[in-house]
Parts: C-alpha cells; structure tokens; sequence
C-alpha cells in the first residue's frame, strides 16, 4: 500500500486538476488513477465543455487508464478523486475493478459510497474497492463552495 505521503501527493494531483476544471468554469472536481507507485491518468470534468452528461473526471480518467494499460481491469490501481463519486462514477469503478478508492469532499446530496445508494454496499454490486473518504477534505470542499458561491 502507498504511504501517507505519496496518497497526499496523488490527492495534490487531483485537486490540481479540480482547480483547472474551476477555470474552465466546470465543477472542480479532479482525478487520478495510480498504478505501481505512478501517476498514469489524470482529468477533470468536462461535462459543460463537452456537453457530455457522463464526462465525469472519474470516468474520463478510468477511460484513460483503460487505455494506457490496455485492459478494461484495472485491479492494480488506485483512484483518488476530490469529491464523494456519484452512483455512475461508482459503478464504473466497480466495473473497472479499482483495488482502492480515495476521496477528499463528502456529497451528502449525490455521493453514492458513503451517502445516497452507498452502491459498494449493495449484493448486487460484485465488486467493492477499498475506501478512504475525507482525503484532504476542508480544501476540496472549499474549492467546491467557493466554485457555487462565485456562481450565486
């Protein structure tokens, strides 16, 4: 497993991509996926730029994973995304089969791991990645509020 201090690294990463997603006045959320100790994917949402409802930065940056490792599996690998994932982004996950999940903001209103359907929960769900919620939390957060508040 990475140590404390590279999982803090790869979560600067993802909210470094969250702040780009802010400048292109998309919701700032950020995503990198880690395979043996390296940063192989990063992203961040798109959805307005794209007009794209699914380009999600989980979805966008499990795309790009898929492709770098050339498998739909990605059983080695390790997602940390600035915010709690939706239902969509979660079963994408459990699709991909990520061995662990690491998010910084908690989404009472659409997050789906610990709020809202908790999806790895349900036995329908045939995967469960393991699960570290509140990564950098107050400084996602923000960056999320300060995002609808400017908005507003």
């Amino acid at each position: 497993m990475s140590t404390p201090s590279l999982r803090i690294n790869w979560m600067a990463e993802a909210l470094q991509q969250a702040r780009k997603a802010c400048q292109s006045q998309e919701v700032p959320v950020g995503a990198v996926i880690v395979h043996e100790q390296k940063i192989i994917a990063v992203a961040h949402n798109l959805v307005g730029t794209t007009h794209d409802p699914t380009a999600h930065a989980e979805i966008l940056v499990l795309r790009q994973a898929s492709q770098i490792l050339r498998t739909s599996y990605l059983t080695d690998c390790d997602l940390y995304v600035t915010l709690e994932p939706c239902a969509m982004c979660a079963q994408a996950m459990a699709f991909a089969r990520i061995r662990r999940l690491f998010f910084g903001a908690y989404d009472p209103k659409g997050g789906a791991i610990e709020h809202g359907p908790r999806l790895f929960a349900q036995a329908t769900c045939h995967h469960h990645p393991e699960i570290t919620g509140g990564l950098h939390a107050d400084e996602c957060q923000k960056l999320l509020k300060d995002f609808f508040r400017q908005l507003r």
